[in-house]
């Protein structure tokens, strides 16, 4: 079938699943620091920090490993997924897996690929064409390369494929002005950027998760001049065919475990603040806030453990279509709610969603919607 996706919510008939697999650790370098800093604290990436802060023997960790429980158990709980879509009756594509966690090296830094986990970040489809978005964490520069395959597929199809221009991702093509009041250790070299022969200024840096998808209408969230000119080129290359709506600052960067739109007309919310920072007629839908998480629902997990993602992450659910939600497991209160609302919900177990900082919206890329197209919903 066809590259055809315009919403979140029309009946899902091809998605593209993320893979968990050869995750070994994040890489605790400037770039992942900006990007996690509102949810994972100085301790995590410093240690050695708090009393013995001024001790000039300490240095801070480069990475952190990730442990083998929890990678498999992220893909046994992925093959659960695609279970449940194939089962609903949705055509399943996955991406190749990452064979090693190889290193790569720019002019101007180096890293480690990382898997294809949280696709939609980097992905996004506007109705008949694929684009994807620069990255806003070196470690997943050529995350992508795991995805084309799939993409070719489509665009053998007939599908339009776009990409927006790589930035050099020195240290200066960071705006950190949305943490700069900040003073946590972690923040230091954030304040503090690397000059470099390859500095041009700020780049444009925004992940497809920013966005949502309302028919011709998007919705976009920027928080930093990287953001505004990532936005900027949306509107300038989709001219005529998208409108954009910018949020300045509604969020650090991602905004679907904040609001997702459910079905036309219908609204999943954190809370009232958040509904009422929406675009005027947005604020005329239907409003389903969530139930506020209860950490029992959560692992225990170990001081070392990184946790990536505030507690809301279970928000983070995906529409097979109008009535229809696939929503974590371990969240029963949550599944209450949007049962109420008369939802079906199916259920998928994902234990964890906070070490790897992605939920079932993130996980997916929904290439192919039926009865998808552009509408206007927010007139």
């Amino acid at each position: 079938m066809s590259l055809n996706s315009y919403d979140e919510w029309s009946p899902l008939a091809e998605v593209v699943v993320g893979s968990g697999a050869r995750f070994e650790a994040h890489e605790l370098e400037l770039s992942f620091k900006l990007f996690f800093h509102d949810v994972a604290y100085a301790a995590f990436y410093y240690p050695s920090y708090g009393p013995a802060a001024d001790d000039a023997a300490s240095e801070p960790e480069s990475s952190r490993q990730l442990k083998r429980r929890y990678v498999d158990e992220l893909n046994e709980d992925l093959e659960e997924l695609v279970t449940v879509l194939r089962e609903y009756g949705a055509l399943v594509h996955r991406p190749l897996p990452l064979p090693a966690p190889a290193p790569f090296s720019t002019p101007s830094w180096q890293a480690h690929c990382v898997p294809a986990l949280n696709i939609r970040d980097q992905a996004i489809i506007m109705g008949e064409e694929i684009l994807e978005t620069p990255p806003q964490v070196r470690a997943r520069y050529f995350e992508n390369d795991l995805l084309k395959p799939v993409f070719y597929r489509y665009f053998h199809a007939g599908a339009k494929w776009s990409v927006m221009p790589r930035p050099v991702m020195t240290d200066r093509s960071f705006d950190t002005s949305y943490v700069s009041g900040q003073k946590t250790p972690a923040m230091q070299e954030i304040a503090h950027p690397q000059a470099s022969p390859y500095d041009t200024g700020f780049e444009m840096m925004i992940d497809a998760a920013q966005c949502l998808r309302f028919g011709r209408d998007i919705l976009v969230n920027a928080a930093t001049e990287n953001h505004v000119l990532g936005a900027r080129w949306m509107q300038r290359h989709f001219e005529g065919r998208f409108r954009f709506h910018l949020m300045h600052r509604f969020a650090d960067n991602h905004i679907d475990s904040l609001v997702l739109p459910l079905r036309p007309g219908t609204l999943l919310l954190r809370n009232p603040l958040v509904a009422e920072s929406l675009p005027e007629p947005l604020r005329r839908w239907d409003r389903i806030y969530a139930p506020e998480p209860d950490d029992n629902s959560f692992p225990q997990y170990e001081d070392d453990d990184l946790l990536l993602t505030s507690r809301y992450i279970d928000m983070n659910v995906l529409s097979v279509d109008e009535n229809t939600v696939v929503v974590n497991s371990l969240c029963p209160e949550l599944i209450r709610t949007l049962e109420r609302h008369r939802f079906t919900v199916l259920p998928v177990q994902h234990r964890h969603r906070r070490l790897f900082g992605g939920g079932f919206h993130c996980f997916t890329l929904d290439t192919v919607r039926r009865d998808s197209g552009p509408c206007d919903y927010l007139e």
